[in-house]
């Protein structure tokens, strides 16, 4: 599985969902502009002594990560999704696609991804859920269905 951060801004979130990445075996690409530093200390104090066990890649744009993986199918986690995350059938190179915490995902990659948003369920006049509960939510689930590949 891929999880794919589109210019986060939050380096805990970030660290929590490397971490996450890492426990799992689940690479993480993170697009540019990133708001803050991979270097920074609270993204390496989420992710704690994990960073050696992570997959991480960095691309300065989606489209570039989609270009390297154009057979790629490609999920966007989104309040505008139209379907429930638990019904999708996930596969192993499937990504997950979460937008930046203060906007989402731009106009043109929901444009280009329609028919592949889906969403968590939530109870109405709620904003959304923390961007890395999000990402734990949905990709066990996708290892559920897989079976927890390769995880004790």
């Amino acid at each position: 599985m891929h999880i794919v951060l589109v210019e986060p801004e939050i380096p805990a979130n970030t660290g929590n969902i490397a971490r996450t990445c890492a426990v799992t075996g689940t690479s993480l690409h993170l697009i540019k502009p990133l708001g803050f530093s991979i270097d920074d200390k609270h993204l390496k104090r989420a992710g704690l002594d994990y960073w050696d066990k992570l997959d991480i890649y960095l691309y300065d744009s989606f489209w570039e990560l989609t270009e390297k993986y154009p057979q790629g199918k490609f999920y966007l986690l989104t309040t505008k999704g139209t379907k429930n995350y638990a019904d999708i059938k996930y596969e192993k190179d499937d990504f997950l696609v979460f937008g930046k915490e203060t906007a989402g995902l731009a106009q043109e990659i929901h444009d280009a991804y329609a028919d592949t948003r889906i969403r968590i369920p939530m109870g109405k006049d709620i904003r959304s859920l923390n961007l890395s509960n999000s990402a734990a939510i949905v990709l066990y689930e996708a290892l559920r269905q897989q079976g927890f590949p390769n995880l004790d």
